[in-house]
């Protein structure tokens, strides 16, 4: 009887046949792997089973393999042969050649700029003196050039590798001229009235010199005069030729005016103005005529007139019994006064440079 419960207790017993005491599970007790009471020898070799099975021969009952060496580092291993994709190349390549021709077309070389006679090898490129001269930016005046925009001396330029002399030779995008000499200046002047039209005046009258500062404005002259009860704007520069032609009447640059006489105006007095008022040097008439405003006792008009006689204006007026009370000048050709404050002198713009020199042919 002892040496039955021992049995049962140590194991030795746990077949199918036989359920012990230690036994609670029945035959399914005997094939558990896990650590339990009695299954020290079999755990040993189910561990030592397991351990040996992690061997490459492990189960398999072969010998031990070789693995594989690593291919070193910046070594590419071996790769597999690729197929030969050439075939839709040069199809495509036959197909291009059938359409466009055999060889690809060729960006046309410009010709050299040495048979033109407006190059200049010792001037300035043509688009780097447009800059220069404010009209745009180099890449944008490249692109003028070449679209035929641009001449020089009235020969179009297209080619871009062109020289010209800025102080002797004449440029023009669109037909307007750009002013390429540094050397010359043109300044827009409000004079106020009671002012001498001119640079020096020996009786120490207020002059224009008076408003200028030598510091900021180069030696200039102005263009035509302006009486000294008259206020407005009066032209400064040092361009002798552009003044010859705003004073010259051939041109007939026309200047607008402002002026305020004692009213009520009777009807027809713009008519007759512009028919022509017989004056002691001869006839003078208006462009235009405009009433502006009126108050009780005074009436505002505006007058356009291309004559540069000495107070023709006022003269004209004078005629019509209708005495100027203030006269103002506000325009001459395409400059404008615009809000300019009295006794103030600023520089005009490339495009008012433009546009005046335009306005006189050249």
């Amino acid at each position: 009887m002892a040496s039955h419960g021992n049995s049962a207790r140590g194991g030795g017993a746990r077949g199918p046949q036989g359920r012990g005491k230690g036994s609670k599970g029945g035959p399914k007790g005997g094939f558990r792997s896990g650590p339990g009471k009695g299954s020290g020898p079999r755990s040993g070799d189910a561990a030592g089973a397991r351990g040996s099975a992690k061997g490459p021969a492990a189960g398999r009952g072969k010998g031990p393999v070789k693995s594989k060496p690593k291919a070193a580092a910046g070594q590419k291993g071996p790769q597999k042969p690729r197929a030969f994709a050439g075939v839709d190349k040069y199809e495509r390549r036959a197909a291009a050649i059938k359409e466009h021709g055999p060889h690809r077309r060729r960006r046309p070389k410009n010709p050299p700029v040495d048979r033109l006679e407006v190059h200049d090898e010792n001037g300035v490129r043509l688009q780097k003196l447009m800059a220069q001269a404010g009209v745009a930016s180099r890449r944008v005046c490249e692109e003028m050039i070449q679209d035929g925009r641009v001449s020089v001396d009235g020969q179009i330029v297209t080619e871009l590798g062109v020289r010209v002399d800025p102080a002797l030779q004449a440029v023009h995008v669109d037909g307007m001229r750009i002013q390429t000499d540094e050397k010359l200046v043109y300044y827009a002047f409000n004079k106020p009235a009671g002012v001498v039209s001119t640079m020096e005046d020996p009786d120490g009258r207020r002059c224009v010199s008076d408003y200028l500062d030598p510091r900021k404005h180069e030696r200039v002259f102005h263009v035509g005069r302006l009486d000294v009860e008259t206020e407005g704007l009066l032209l400064l520069t040092n361009d002798g030729e552009l003044t010859n032609r705003l004073t010259h009447p051939s041109y007939e640059v026309p200047k607008r005016y402002m002026v305020q006489v004692h009213g009520p105006v009777e009807k027809g007095i713009g008519k007759q103005m512009k028919e022509g008022i017989r004056l002691e040097d001869g006839v003078a008439k208006v462009d235009e005529f405009r009433l502006v405003d009126s108050t009780p006792g005074h009436v505002l008009i505006e007058v356009v007139l291309h004559t540069g006689r000495n107070r023709i204006v006022r003269r004209m007026f004078d005629a019509v019994d209708h005495p100027v009370e203030k006269l103002a000048r506000t325009h001459v050709g395409p400059i404008a006064i615009g809000d300019q404050k009295q006794g103030t002198v600023r520089k005009l713009s490339h495009t008012e440079v433009g546009n005046l020199l335009a306005s006189v042919g050249m």
